[in-house]
């Protein structure tokens, strides 16, 4: 049966150990100014930037029923996503994903941690709580980070400490959620900080067809994120940045027409930043020198007790990735041109309870960006030009040491008609290095040889965008057109000697818009109310293959967010949104057959709403805010995944002191 309750005894038990989120502040009014440092990898107005970026605000964070990263995008309607019960989520921009499992080198979709690699393309693994903003470049970034950046980076920036506060968060929900957060700032004598730890424990969900889907919950779930510093003087600093993920006995059901009802997965994902940002007395100079390393782990474990599918051997697979790397940069601006180059280096060492057991990737790179601007600052030229060295190794069982190089170009341009009008253009490249494996193994495994291939390439894009931005008083608005050759992509196939290997075969082609609009009515009424209806979109014209003509798969065409936003600006609001994901075609695994069948899977639109109000504000006591949400507020019967529904309509009520 399904546990839809939720009661005050287990709302204040669970305020004492702490969770949720809710804002009690207004909207800030959306301008061409608005700083982002991701497509140029220093600090820098909106208007400067060629790229179609978008900003995701921390006002925009705490208004989402979403509490990870994976969430918050398919909710926003900002990409297609892939998302599994439990904790597995890929997101994917412009037809490309991340790479949820071991070296997000291989992924499509590059996700950073505060300018560096996060070590994960599991979006489901990094959450919201102590993040200050979301930037995304779509479109390629590699030319700024390197392998993964094909169909866009997202850059996720954590808070830093502005001011003295603490807080405990409560909250309770239907399939038996608790969830709880404690949080602090400060800021003192140089010295800040900004960090909160959450936990999370749920049962298993119903779907909205009605049927309880087992195995689906899990019993703890633990994420924290620490940000501290000290600033020398002005605009230096030593910083540090520790993230950390983990879930425990997170039901791995599979289909839902056959669950097996005690296979679980336990996941880990943890790092350490250690930066120095700096800069010289005028501020023509700026410099940054970084080291980071971490851990991302996954273990699946497969009991024999319930075995619906025949597979369970009663073993544990597991899969472990080890990251290290170091940045340095600097930058320089000498009137009219701004430069910015530096040094990124990585390496990886991948260890997995199947064939190959350890792989090792080394990749470090030199990087240039340049910006110039003429015409009184209104026609503004972007540059880069990246070359990255990768150097893999098969390291058990034995194999070769594969060395390869990539060059990667971009080139932007943009005219600020008026002050609240930017037209742009952009060409960049981007590439996905080949695996240790692809280039080097030599191995037996199940009776059949595999042998890398030597010569392959890196899988390369070339993108070209135009579009433009708006902004003015309550309006807001962005529109891009992009069309994207995709080429080499890396192709399994069996050799005249029967052993498995790879080859350079195939290519597509994605050409499509995006739109974000957003309209303050407050604004040009003179409210002090925001009321702000807004809608955020991709459609896809092209998403083909270009060897067969046929449709990509798992892409869905049509994706969008759209919905409302009220405030008074101080304590309370709500927010009514959409998210519709078009459908898409996908092979059908369960039908255990080959040729794997391709089937559509349907099209959904999910609604949630979220409100929360201040309802007491004292110097003594404190602010204290209460918080409600309805997930999927129509129960739709939905999945992202063919057989694996998600969860139906589900309540959710916390409870905020904040001093």
């Amino acid at each position: 049966m399904l546990r839809k309750k939720f009661g005050l005894g287990a709302l204040a038990l669970s305020a004492v150990w702490a969770a949720s989120s809710c804002p009690s502040w207004a909207a800030e009014v959306r301008t061409l100014n608005e700083v982002i440092v991701t497509a140029g990898r220093i600090e820098q107005s909106k208007k400067d930037v060629t790229a179609n970026v978008s900003v995701i605000t921390r006002e925009e964070l705490d208004q989402a029923a979403a509490r990870n990263v994976g969430d918050l995008f398919a909710e926003l309607g900002l990409s297609h996503i892939q998302k599994y019960p439990g904790t597995l989520t890929s997101i994917a921009i412009r037809g490309f994903r991340t790479e949820t499992h071991g070296n997000d080198l291989q992924g499509h979709v590059l996700v950073l941690l505060d300018g560096r690699r996060a070590g994960t393309g599991n979006m489901a693994k990094i959450l919201t709580k102590n993040v200050e903003r979301i930037e995304i470049i779509r479109g390629p970034g590699a030319v700024q980070y390197g392998s993964g950046g094909v169909g866009g980076v997202v850059n996720i920036i954590t808070r830093r400490g502005n001011r003295n506060s603490v807080m405990v968060e409560g909250g309770a929900g239907s399939f038996d959620e608790y969830e709880g957060t404690i949080g602090a700032t400060f800021l003192w004598n140089g010295f800040d900080f900004a960090g909160t730890i959450t936990g999370q424990t749920i049962g298993d969900y119903e779907t909205g067809g009605g049927e309880t889907y087992e195995n689906t919950g899990f019993d703890s779930k633990t994420g924290v994120s620490l940000n501290g510093g000290y600033s020398l003087s002005t605009g230096n600093r030593l910083g540090m940045i520790f993230t950390g993920f983990n879930v425990d006995q997170d039901g791995n059901p599979g289909y839902f027409n056959a669950v097996d009802t005690d296979d679980y997965t336990d996941k880990d994902n943890y790092s350490l930043d250690i930066r120095y940002d700096g800069r010289d007395g005028s501020g023509q100079y700026q410099w940054m020198a970084r080291y980071f390393f971490g851990k991302d782990e996954n273990k699946w474990t497969y009991p024999v007790a319930s075995n619906p599918d025949g597979w369970d051997l009663g073993e544990t697979a597991t899969n472990k990735t080890d990251q290290q790397g170091a940045q340095a940069q600097m930058s320089g601006n000498f009137g009219m041109v701004t430069l910015v180059g530096g040094f990124d280096w990585v390496k990886y060492t991948v260890e997995n309870t199947w064939t190959p057991e350890e792989t090792e990737y080394t990749n470090p790179a030199l990087f240039l960006l340049g910006k110039g601007t003429m015409l009184a600052d209104r026609l503004i030229l972007t540059a880069g030009l990246r070359y990255d060295w990768y150097d893999v190794e098969v390291v058990k069982p034995a194999g070769r040491n594969e060395k390869d190089n990539h060059l990667t170009p971009s080139l932007g341009l943009a005219w600020l008609a008026t002050e609240t009008l930017k037209l742009r253009a952009r060409y960049a490249e981007g590439f996905v290095m080949p695996s240790a494996d692809q280039l080097a193994a030599d191995y037996w495994n199940w009776g059949i040889r595999t042998v890398g291939n030597p010569e392959l390439k890196a899988e390369s894009s070339r993108t070209l965008d135009g579009g433009l931005d708006y902004a003015q008083a309550g309006f807001a608005g962005s529109l891009t057109y992009f069309t994207t050759d995709f080429d080499d992509k890396i192709t399994n196939y069996i050799q005249a000697d029967g052993s498995s290997s790879w080859v350079n075969l195939g290519s597509a082609a994605i050409d499509g818009f995006e739109a974000e609009l957003s309209y303050d009515i407050g604004v040009s009424m003179n409210l002090e109310w925001e009321i702000r209806p807004y809608l955020n979109m991709t459609l896809l014209t092209k998403f083909e293959d270009e060897t067969t003509g046929e449709d990509l798969l798992y892409i869905s065409g049509t994706t969008f967010s759209t919905g409302l936003v009220v405030a008074d600006g101080s304590d309370w609001f709500c927010r009514f949104n959409v998210a519709y994901t078009g459908s898409q075609d996908v092979q059908d695994w369960a039908a255990e057959v080959y040729p794997v069948p391709v089937v559509e899977l349907d099209s959904f639109a999910v609604a949630d709403l979220v409100a929360s109000y201040r309802f007491l504000k004292s110097e003594q006591f404190g602010n204290w805010t209460i918080r409600g949400e309805i997930r999927n507020m129509f129960d739709e019967e939905y999945a992202y995944v063919l057989g694996n529904p998600m969860p139906g309509r589900s309540f959710f009520a916390g409870l905020r002191w904040e001093y």
